[in-house]
């Protein structure tokens, strides 16, 4: 296992050298110096940016797997934790307090109720002379109005436990008093004062006492005049956040709801509330918050457009052995994880410089590159990535994006079908190696029941009768107990199926697919009001209902659709791809449309002529001529292929990738190593005009 670099390990090293490493290292410079490659990535996992990305905790529980210290870039480390200690960060800002209680039980019942809202609680215990008390906050909140609303909903939700309390909101401003040299010291002092109160760490070794988070000034400034009058031994000032960090030290209860079990929970206050938490030996951080996940590298808690922000910073290379495990199976070939990686560090990069998401340039979502720390780490990857250790994709002595995707149909997309302009670096070329994702799974029948339904079969479940319809249609007969009838071919756990069959029980055979897979795909029939649904909002101009008629009128190079129609009418999005989205979800935009409720008749002079189903039409069977009334209607081509019509108007998608189509398709790259192509070779197949530098 690579070690873990302290290239810039201010915790560890101490302040002689903090100025000029955490210069490097901030989040305003660019990507990568003109001469070396960047050693580290920030993703941010807790960040709200609204629109862009949004995704909030109150407070985040940290340990590591060996000693751990918690500093700041001005005075380095503050505080120092035991190996498996588990702490509790969040930054001070606008709150609810939504009840205080000397009543675990009252405080408990509180918390559950609040858990289940948007107004996520965090529950404080303290030791004071009267006994404990419990407070229970949400929050934190942008603003002061929103905190304001928030304390109108959280009066609501806990009205049964409030007891003649009414939820206030509390901000950023304080009484500070004292001067101490232990927390012990400043603690007696705290106990004393009770409720709203906290030890505040202002500086190694330095503590004082805060009381309030007061909304405002005027606020504060009415406690510390009571605080002075009270407690005249102490000496109050008004704190207004002008330190810079601030450490409010309190006890947690919120974890363990039956029987509280406090836990050291570290408040980040101050005008630019941030620290930066860091273990030793080489050992791994666990984010309770993200299912347990143990993280290499520093964690920075922040605050960010007033909320709690959670950023890791790791080296390239051990950022990368997560993200290239996510992203493909390790028991892929080498030279295909190769690719992957280069791909992957090329993307890392090129956002990074950007600084897409503010204090970061990554996330830890599809939104950028799935992360999942060091849990994903396996041999196979870190050899890949080892071995192409700072190789990135270049254009024009600059790092490229390295778009990738998981499967893209046996065509890659051209930037004109996906953005609606064009770049010399992505072009459709063709990826035969896409069809391999298929290669291990069965075939389906799609089929006619007795009872006039239809769905699908997986074949490994059926044997042919040897006998067919009256129209030349096959049958088959099932072979094994409780058969599901799937709406589409592909096992759905959470979709009910269409029937369930028997052995011995029969069918006809409509068809005979592959399984949905990411290289080719089965979605829908979709109706009117469900299409409509997923057009709403996503297109400039509304689309009116009910969809009679839906037809792709516009493909780009690779055969991707970028332009549709709706009762004749544009669906016009932004930009081609967003037609996924637009149409319930589609894997991809390289898809043809297929209506249940039309057919098209080839008359003898050549013309073709389209014509809706519709109950009373005259249908030919084997009996003769009759008129139809209702329920699935099989109807065949000269070529003996079936399709099913119904009365009701659907639209059934069939097509072939997964994911937008540009650049790398990963599924294409195994089929390509398979081959026995190395990972340069996959690369400049997928990419145009690029080297492969290292930088």
């Amino acid at each position: 296992m690579t070690k873990k670099s302290y290239a810039k390990n201010w915790l560890l090293w101490g302040k002689g050298i903090i100025a000029g490493l955490l210069i490097a290292g901030s989040l305003q410079v660019p990507a990568f110096a003109d001469s070396a490659l960047q050693d580290e990535v920030r993703v941010a996992m807790y960040l709200d940016l609204g629109s862009t990305y949004r995704s909030t905790a109150p407070a985040v529980t940290l340990q590591a797997g060996s000693q751990w210290r918690v500093g700041t870039e001005a005075a380095g480390t503050w505080l120092q934790f035991e190996s498996g200690q588990s702490v509790r960060f969040s930054v001070d800002g606008y709150k609810v307090k939504a009840l205080e209680s000397a009543d675990w039980n009252t405080a408990a019942a509180a918390v559950k109720v609040l858990q289940g809202t948007a107004d996520k609680p965090i529950a404080f215990v303290q030791n004071n002379l009267a006994g404990k008390l419990y407070e229970v906050y949400t929050g934190p909140y942008a603003t002061a109005s929103e905190a304001q609303t928030a304390a109108t909903r959280v009066a609501t939700s806990i009205a049964s436990y409030l007891k003649g309390q009414s939820p206030a909101v509390q901000g950023s401003f304080y009484a500070a008093g004292g001067a101490f040299a232990t927390e012990g010291e400043a603690e007696a002092v705290r106990s004393s004062i009770g409720s709203n109160a906290a030890v505040a760490m202002t500086s190694p070794g330095q503590y004082a006492v805060w009381v309030g988070g007061a909304a405002n000034e005027a606020e504060a400034s009415s406690i510390q005049a009571t605080l002075s009058q009270s407690y005249p031994q102490v000496s109050w000032q008004v704190e207004s956040g002008l330190a810079s960090t601030v450490l409010l030290l309190r006890q947690d209860v919120t974890l363990n709801l039956e029987n509280p079990s406090p836990v050291k929970h570290i408040q980040v206050a101050g005008s630019d509330p941030r620290v930066t938490i860091q273990d030793s030996d080489d050992s791994l951080i666990q984010v309770s918050e993200r299912n347990g996940r143990s993280y290499r590298g520093s964690f920075e808690v922040s605050r960010y457009n007033g909320v709690l922000a959670l950023v890791n910073q790791v080296p390239m290379d051990q950022y990368l052995y997560s993200v290239v495990a996510a992203e493909v199976p390790s028991s892929w070939p080498q030279e295909s994880l190769k690719a992957q990686a280069v791909a992957a560090r090329s993307y890392a990069l090129y956002n990074a410089n950007l600084n897409k998401f503010k204090i970061a340039g990554l996330v830890d979502t599809t939104l950028s590159q799935v992360y999942n720390g060091a849990e994903k780490e396996v041999a196979s990857v870190i050899s890949a990535v080892d071995s192409t250790s700072g190789e990135v994709l270049m254009a024009n002595g600059q790092v490229i994006e390295g778009l990738f995707s998981s499967n893209s149909g046996g065509i890659t997309a051209d930037p004109t079908e996906i953005w609606g302009n064009q770049t010399p670096i992505y072009a459709a070329v063709t990826s035969s190696g896409d069809q391999s994702a298929e290669s291990a799974l069965y075939d389906w029948y799609y089929v006619l029941l007795n009872n006039g339904q239809t769905g699908y079969v997986r074949e490994d479940n059926t044997a042919m009768t040897g006998t067919s319809t009256a129209a030349g249609l096959n049958k088959l007969t099932v072979t094994t107990s409780s058969v599901m009838v799937r709406q589409l071919p592909m096992i759905q756990s959470n979709v009910d199926p269409v029937a369930k069959l028997n052995p011995g029980d029969q069918a006809v055979i409509l068809d005979k697919v592959s399984e949905s897979s990411s290289y080719a795909w089965i979605r829908g029939p979709y109706s009117s009001e469900e299409l409509l649904a997923a057009l709403k909002g996503k297109t400039t101009t509304e689309v009116s209902g009910p969809i009679q008629s839906l037809e792709i009128t516009q493909r780009g190079p690779s055969g991707r659709v970028i332009q549709v129609k709706a009762n004749g009418q544009i669906i016009d999005v932004k930009y081609p791809d967003a037609l996924r989205s637009a149409l319930n979800g589609l894997p991809s935009t390289l898809f043809d449309i297929v209506p249940t409720g039309r057919y098209t008749v080839q008359s003898a002079g050549g013309a073709a002529q389209s014509a809706a189903v519709s109950t009373g039409m005259k249908i030919q069977t084997a009996s003769g001529l009759q008129d139809w009334s209702g329920g699935n209607l099989v109807v065949m081509n000269e070529t003996q292929e079936a399709r099913v019509l119904n009365q009701t108007q659907k639209f059934l998608f069939i097509g072939q990738g997964n994911g937008h189509g540009l650049g790398l398709s990963q599924w294409g790259a195994k089929g390509m190593a398979d081959q026995g192509y190395d990972y340069r070779q996959i690369l400049q197949h997928y990419y145009q005009n690029v080297t492969i530098d290292k930088r």
